[in-house]
């Protein structure tokens, strides 16, 4: 990469509220890491063609990871139904603060009947049910950031 150009990328990135950026390019790639007060870092990898980039980051040896460090996955019984994220968010189980939640543990819930709220890019997203049954489980608690696919509720 040129030099003139990774200056400039670091000046971007020293002038900008952004705190990482990687670009790849076929002579190599660079990553630029800003830390809070500090000048940016820069790690210059050169690019290996027969590999692909991503192969180390996708499949990680099962080695090397920690069984302890990694939380306990929820575990519903076949009978259970998991109610999902469809969005990363804001989960809140009420439709207002200080309002009575929309779905308690031990309610009867039909399908289509609202669980929660999940607050995306300033939008508020009913999350419904999507089979009829008992609340058994919430599984996040109210103002808790959820990612895609997170469990959120259990329903017998």
């Amino acid at each position: 990469m040129d030099l003139r150009k990774l200056k400039t990328l670091i000046d971007l990135v020293s002038e900008s509220n952004v705190a990482e950026l990687e670009i790849t390019e076929a002579e190599g790639k660079v990553r630029i890491v800003k830390s809070p007060g500090a000048m940016p870092q820069v790690v210059a990898a050169p690019l290996v063609p027969a590999a692909p980039v991503y192969s180390a980051a996708v499949a990680p040896s099962p080695i090397a990871q920690d069984p302890a460090a990694a939380p306990a996955p929820v575990v519903a019984a076949p009978s259970h139904h998991t109610v999902k994220s469809p969005m990363v968010g804001t989960f809140y189980r009420a439709s207002a603060p200080g309002a009575k939640p929309l779905a308690e543990v031990g309610q009867a819930v039909k399908v289509g009947d609202t669980l929660c709220i999940i607050e995306a890019m300033k939008i508020l997203n009913e999350i419904e049910a999507d089979k009829a049954g008992t609340v058994a489980q919430v599984l996040c608690e109210n103002g808790q950031a959820v990612e895609y696919g997170q469990p959120l509720f259990i329903i017998e």
